[in-house]
């Protein structure tokens, strides 16, 4: 792996790692398994979200570089503890320190944007996904391959592991520094970039009915007086006025409802989606314990991430008025992972939740790829990056509150099969929100429609002037 892969596709081949490294050293694999649930995993959680806005805010103040840098050192550190380090306490730190790894993670794409034109933001977004999701499913490949076929001990697979984020740390320290950055460092006298080419890549559909998420929302060079304090060039005024900027943007930019609902969707799906990626491998060796069956789960992610990458495809190929039915499309894929996640819980078959965890990650990469249109559309580069971050925020947050309330021996302390059975009821409650909008949605769209069909039908001779009592009005 390389510093810089989405946090989402990381691969989970570690999970199954500390498992079965903590197994060998005791012997009391269902009390470990509970150890593990409750007091290791957590960790994480916690650590990214404590870590995430103070890295978000220096990761453009120290112009992404260091960050880099600062992820690829905690890639190792997270691989030394799994290598060599033994018990409970080794583990927690290496949860905290992939924690710090998941937080820097916005370094990354953010490096590759300050380092190229914004004519080619498209293009090098495609390579640096193409480039996860390929590297990603040949580690799961490779990693099943060497277990099930070169019967390979965890301990050598975590070893290699090792010596491929050593490499990307050497790699990391020849990145050139960028001179410019998002938001502390842009040139003097230039406003934002323009919006990237090619945004609406991902449908078809015109947008020219559609009014700007963010309005009147100054740019960071402009709409300053000479004399305002907030030009000085000294830092602290900079920073502030960065936060300034902030808050004028999402406070501008979440006053969009279109804006502010498919942000709700990725918060509170991206929340859920992240908690069974952390807890899905502990479910399969409860389903199927690996001391006594075969273990495919390298095969398995594979998959998985094939079908997402499909399904991210589809969603860029399909002609949708997602204006109209894109909320529908949230409503029933959350309901295919609410299926998916349900039947992970009451199945005995392991195949069965295989299958289950397929269509749980295809539906909401599918999902996210829409959403990820949806927000980015009418966005500048930097406020996008801005909502990404708030949205992220928000997920962690409620990730947090599940956690504690269904994990942590602080809450419930569930077992990990009943906390699926929650899971898949907590995405039942979002398939339910967002079919109740969608209806919404749709009945006003006929309802309007209508109204317009009937008032041409009682002037069909004189339509200019239906026109011009309609400006009147609009302007009344």
């Amino acid at each position: 792996m390389r510093p810089g892969m989405d946090t989402r596709h990381v691969d989970k081949i570690y999970v199954r790692c500390v498992f079965r490294f903590l197994v060998l050293v005791s012997s009391h694999p269902p009390r470990l398994t509970s150890q593990i649930t409750k007091e290791v995993f957590p960790i994480w959680t916690y650590s990214y979200l404590a870590l995430l806005l103070p890295v978000f805010i220096v990761t453009d103040y120290v112009r992404y570089k260091p960050v880099i840098i600062l992820q690829g050192i905690s890639f190792v550190v997270t691989w030394l503890l799994l290598v060599f380090g033994q018990g409970l306490r080794a583990m927690q730190v290496l949860e905290f320190f992939y924690g710090m790894v998941s937080a820097s993670e916005v370094a990354y794409y953010a490096y590759i944007y300050s380092v190229v034109s914004p004519e080619h933001y498209q293009k090098v977004s495609g390579y640096c996904r193409s480039v996860t999701l390929v590297a990603y499913t040949v580690a799961s490949v490779l990693a099943q391959l060497l277990v099930s076929v070169a019967s390979l001990s965890y301990f050598h697979l975590n070893v290699i592991s090792l010596a491929s984020v050593c490499v990307a740390l050497l790699f990391s320290l020849f990145l050139p520094m960028p001179e410019k950055s998002m938001f502390f460092h842009v040139q003097p006298g230039k406003g934002a970039p323009p919006k990237p080419p090619g945004k609406d890549a991902f449908s078809k559909e015109p947008q020219k009915d559609r009014k700007p998420a963010c309005k009147g929302l100054v740019t960071f060079s402009g709409n300053l007086g000479d004399d305002d304090p907030l030009n000085d060039p000294k830092p602290g005024n900079v920073t502030l006025r960065v936060f300034v900027q902030w808050f004028q943007d999402l406070k501008g930019c979440y006053s969009s409802k279109h804006l502010f609902y498919w942000s709700l969707w990725w918060a509170f799906s991206t929340a859920g989606f992240n908690q069974v990626l952390n807890y899905v491998q502990i479910l399969w060796d409860y389903k199927a314990p690996s001391q006594s069956s075969a273990i495919y789960n390298g095969a398995v992610e594979a998959l998985a991430t094939f079908g997402g990458a499909l399904a991210a495809f589809t969603a860029g190929c399909v002609k949708v008025n997602w204006n109209l039915l894109g909320e529908l499309a949230l409503a029933i894929f959350s309901a295919a992972e609410a299926g998916s996640l349900l039947l992970m819980h009451y199945t005995t078959n392991i195949w069965v939740c295989y299958a289950g965890f397929l269509i749980f990650k295809s539906s909401y990469m599918l999902l996210i790829t829409i959403a990820a249109f949806q927000i980015a559309v009418n966005l500048s580069v930097e406020r996008y990056a801005l909502i990404f971050g708030i949205n992220t925020f928000v997920a962690l947050v409620i990730q947090t509150v599940m956690t504690i309330a269904v994990v942590d021996n602080q809450g419930l302390g569930l077992p990990v099969s009943i906390q699926f059975l929650i899971y898949g009821s907590y995405f039942s409650v979002i398939a339910g929100i967002f079919l109740m909008r969608s209806v919404y949605i749709i009945y006003s769209a006929k309802c309007r429609q209508g109204r317009c069909n009937s008032t041409t039908d009682q002037n069909p001779h004189d339509p200019e002037d239906s026109i011009s009592d309609t400006n009147t009005v609009t302007r009344f």
